[in-house]
């Protein structure tokens, strides 16, 4: 018997004996054509699988949440066009719920709660409207541009815990309900919406995919200065890399008035790139271009490209846009590939890439010394390094190396985020804000800033403001399954056991993909492992737990997030066997974490744990031991 987490979509006609008893055949009929024309041709582009059909309705499931709902939103807005012709009595409406959700797999066939709660959610849907649960509702954030309406807690039928539901918006896209109808030449800025699709690798070696990645990626920080533009944002559009998408469906999706797609060919010292910007109203082309040239001219071309897209629209660029377009951040092309490539592998965010990316990083300084991106960089590399190794990674050098970066680039925000955790956890709270505000007002997209901040104000036990920027960094990268499980932890912490519920299977959701990617890296199974815990599957927890631990016995971070899993489940014993070799090594920084730690609550009282902390505390008191002062939940 097979068990995973699913995204699930449950569908049926509203009304449909009525249908029936008025024109059988003529319903039966109109059924099938909807489902040949539309429901079938629909779920095959987002990648979903048909599980049953019934007479009146399917279920059907999708490895994406972002996929189910992206085409159960497509499904009702074609309904309704293809309806506008028919007359009232004689329309057929679907309601759609989407969940995500524990499933049993048998059989091609899937059954449990996950299921369950999909069928009731769309027992409660409007007609020709859709409802979902409150992690689904999490798990798309703003990926799809889509709005929510929360319709507070609903208990369903045969459901034991109470559901959140929201329904989705199926007007305007969130982007366009501000906007007028401005088009090229509108002389009021903010107005024109486009999403830089990543540009594909045309290169033999596939290898070389972090190169097309990092232009794709600068393109969208160049058209981001210019106010007139609003760019959507890197993790966004990157969730349609490798797909085949229709430029009018993504444009809707996203809420965009152009597009503009590419490809990338890098062979030896010579690259060919091309471009071609499109409306999204037409599917007409604006723009297109193709440039062969030497790996030399990669920077030129890029502000090519920029100035390209800024002329079509009738762009009048402000004298502080033209400056900020034109200022590289290396003139070395060598250092440049080796910083897109340290950025490729720090986004796996395992120990064995991080420090991989760090000797990238150090690379890129090593040809250009006054490369900025590439200090701030190494910072980032060795904040999250210190979670492993704080020893190796004082907190002086990460101070000295943002410190270079800012030097060098006043305005650069990863260099503030970096800065500001070292701050932090140096215990220099004020400043560290400061760094922090800093960060997001340079660039409100930098997942770093948004997870640091969040962290700064968990510790502190502002849990309502660690939501918020928690969800922010869930939102930014859809890949990140640690934000999950914090918001998990503060939701708890807050009270909230319905949306304590949705985090954790978000976290488990993104957490099976991460280790699937990266089975080496134990950090998915311990911390999926805690969300196993909190949904109350011991089996599953203890499962993960050891997975955790046999691929890396000796991970810190490891151990106490097993202890924690150990502690919420009751095996008592076992939690305080792995915080016994985890807290003598510890600073006064992270005693204070596990003395404020909720899952611990369970063993708080235990003498053993109190004999220990108090002897470690007491060590601390004396100078027996230097803060290294990060926490042991990243």
């Amino acid at each position: 018997m097979e068990r995973r987490l699913t995204a699930i979509l449950a569908a049926d006609i509203v009304g449909f004996s009525r249908l029936m008893g008025a024109d059988e055949a003529g319903t039966l009929a109109t059924f099938k054509r909807h489902r040949n024309e539309l429901l079938e041709p629909k779920i095959a582009d987002h990648k979903g699988r048909i599980v049953k059909v019934t007479g009146d309705g399917m279920l059907v499931e999708f490895p994406s949440v972002v996929n189910a709902v992206a085409c159960a939103a497509e499904i009702q807005r074609n309904m309704r066009q293809r309806n506008e012709a028919v007359s009232v009595d004689r329309r057929i409406e679907f309601r759609i719920g989407v969940n995500l959700g524990d499933v049993i797999v048998e059989d091609d066939d899937i059954f449990g709660d996950g299921v369950n709660v999909a069928s009731r959610l769309e027992a409660i849907a409007e007609p020709g409207g859709i409802a979902v649960s409150a992690s689904v509702r999490d798990q798309v954030g703003s990926r799809l541009n889509l709005a929510f309406e929360d319709k507070g807690e609903h208990s369903l039928k045969n459901i034991k815990q109470n559901v959140r539901v929201y329904t989705v918006s199926l007007g305007l896209p969130v982007q366009a309900q501000n906007q007028g109808s401005a088009g090229p030449g509108s002389s009021d800025r903010h107005q024109l919406f486009i999403a830089v699709l990543p540009f594909t690798n045309m290169s033999q070696d596939p290898e070389q995919e972090y190169f097309s990645d990092g232009i794709t990626e600068d393109i969208i920080t160049d058209l981001s200065k210019v106010s007139s533009l609003q760019v959507v944002a890197r993790n966004t559009v990157f969730t349609y890399k490798g797909k085949s998408v229709k430029v009018k469906q993504l444009a809707q999706e996203l809420g965009v008035h152009y597009v503009l797609e590419g490809s990338v060919r890098k062979a030896g010292q010579r690259i060919r790139i091309t471009g071609q910007l499109i409306d999204a109203k037409n599917g007409g082309h604006l723009w297109a271009e193709r440039y062969d040239r030497d790996l030399t001219d990669i920077f030129a071309i890029q502000d090519e490209i920029t100035h390209a897209i800024v002329n079509q629209l009738k762009i009048k660029l402000l004298p502080e846009e033209k400056r900020a377009i034109l200022c590289e951040p290396t003139a070395n092309v060598e250092a440049y590939t080796y910083y897109l490539r340290g950025r490729q592998f720090s986004h796996a965010w395992t120990k064995t890439y991080l420090h991989l990316a760090r000797r990238m990083f150090c690379k890129a300084v090593e040809l250009d010394p006054g490369y900025a991106r590439a200090y701030a960089g190494i910072a980032d590399c060795d904040a999250a390094l210190r979670d492993w190794q704080p020893d190796d990674f004082p907190l002086s050098s990460i101070m000295a190396t943002s410190a270079k970066a800012l030097e060098l680039d006043p305005d650069l925000a990863e260099a503030h985020a970096s800065r500001g955790l070292a701050l932090h956890q140096n215990g220099h709270d004020k400043q560290a804000v400061a760094a922090f505000e800093r960060a997001l007002a340079l660039d409100a997209n930098l997942y770093e800033a948004h997870f640091h901040y969040a962290r700064f104000f968990f510790m502190h036990g502002n849990f309502e403001e660690a939501v918020n920027y928690f969800k922010r960094a869930a939102q930014i990268r859809p890949d990140d399954y640690i934000s999950p499980i914090h918001l998990m932890s503060a939701y708890r912490s807050l009270g909230q056991p319905a949306a304590t519920e949705s985090w954790a299977r978000i976290g488990v959701w993104r957490a099976e993909r991460a280790l699937s990617r990266n089975p080496e890296n134990s950090g998915p199974a311990h911390r999926g492992a805690l969300a196993w815990a909190h949904l109350g599957e011991k089996e599953r927890a203890r499962e993960w737990a050891a997975r955790a631990l046999a691929i890396d016995p000796n991970d810190i971070v490891a151990q106490y997030n097993v202890a924690c899993v150990y502690s919420i489940i009751g095996d008592t014993d076992q939690a305080i066997e792995l915080l016994q070799r985890v807290l003598p090594n510890s600073s006064s920084y992270q005693v204070m974490w596990f003395r404020n730690d909720s899952d611990l609550d369970r063993i708080g009282g235990d003498a053993r744990i109190q004999q220990l902390l108090n002897a470690i505390e007491r060590e601390h008191t004396a100078g027996e031991k230097t803060p290294a002062g990060s926490d042991s939940r990243p």
